[in-house]
């Protein structure tokens, strides 16, 4: 396993880390007691869930499976999003900041969270609030580290400008949805994540498995209606989709290597990039996922992966190219590839 610094802080985290969303769902105690067995014996040292996973059950579960072995991993825990029909059920407020981190710690049957992050942006609470109440919790001891999840590029700036400003806790991370087919995030969040040294850590990587090779053009997700099978993130180009599944395929044959594998790493290797949560439904699916960190992509690779996915250089970004390219910089740079 590789072990990559988490922004700018001196936390080291594995370049892979486990999600735990089927925890309390399709796994039992049982089931995941072997998954997080096979994710530590295979080098993760960081583990990732949310209050809200199956409701509270993921933490849950969690906690009873890492009892005797708290210290062997960093949990990753969210709060932010709806838990419950209430007005304050929801939200960055100081109540609800505070005590959803401490059902959190109550759940998971430890006396810290190593990384709690706002889950969503909250634009009705002063981001100052927010912030103040993630400075007690750390004073208490309650939690290690801050960061964002689902942040916009101004919003994200907003909240660390606020932290300096007042002397709060700094966000070292950012955990983001970024993938060969979704490069969004390459606009702002990714700049700003070179320049202000707030690590990157990616979910669903694989775009909820249509880069893994589970789907083609010969077999489509059921995009719509009532039986859909499809529930991930939106896609807006499926010719573009396909496209690039189409040359994952090519390059994972010349490899020898699982098609999750080429756009897992293909991940790794962008700017800014801390970790890629994974996550699996069987043993096979978490070793296959683990197994892609010794995959290395050539130059050729990346050239090839980074042109079938590019996206358009909006406004002022092919401004920037036109008139300004000699006085870019990195963090200019992480917007697309250069090559």
């Amino acid at each position: 396993m590789e072990y990559r610094n988490l922004g700018r802080s001196g936390l080291k985290v594995s370049a892979l880390s486990m999600g735990t969303l089927s925890f309390g769902g399709a796994h039992d105690v049982k089931d995941a007691r072997r998954l997080v067995d096979v994710c530590i014996d295979g080098g993760i040292n960081l583990i990732d869930t949310a209050n809200m996973y199956t409701n509270g059950r993921s933490e849950a579960i969690l906690g009873e499976v890492l009892e005797g072995r708290r210290d062997k991993v960093l949990v990753t825990s969210k709060a932010r999003l709806p838990i419950g029909d209430g007005p304050n059920d929801e939200g960055a407020s100081r109540y609800h900041i505070i005590r959803e981190c401490e059902r959190s710690l109550k759940r998971l049957r430890t006396d810290y969270i190593d990384l709690f992050l706002l889950h969503e942006w909250d634009g009705l609470t002063p981001v100052e609030e927010t912030l103040e109440a993630l400075g007690a919790l750390v004073q208490q001891g309650k939690i290690r580290y801050v960061g964002c999840s689902n942040y916009a590029g101004w919003q994200l700036m907003k909240s660390l400008h606020a932290a300096e400003m007042h002397r709060l806790p700094r966000f070292v991370a950012q955990q983001i949805h970024y993938t060969l087919e979704a490069r969004e995030a390459e606009y702002e969040l990714l700049p700003i994540a070179i320049d202000q040294g707030v690590g990157i850590m990616v979910w669903s990587p694989l775009t909820s498995g249509l880069l893994s090779g589970v789907f083609s053009r010969l077999k489509p997700p059921n995009w719509h209606g009532p039986d859909a099978s499809w529930s991930g993130p939106p896609i807006r180009d499926e010719e573009r989709l396909w496209a690039i599944v189409d040359l994952i395929k090519e390059i994972a044959e010349e490899h020898g290597a699982p098609m999750a594998h080429i756009a897992l790493s293909w991940v790794l290797g962008r700017p800014g990039v801390a970790s890629a949560v994974v996550g699996g439904l069987t043993e096979y699916h978490f070793r296959e996922n683990i197994a892609a960190i010794d995959v290395k992509l050539s130059a050729d690779d990346m050239t090839r992966l980074n042109n079938i996915s590019r996206l358009p250089d909006l406004y002022p970004y092919w401004h920037h190219r036109r008139f300004a390219e000699d006085r870019l910089g990195p963090a200019d740079w992480a917007l697309h590839a250069k090559d």
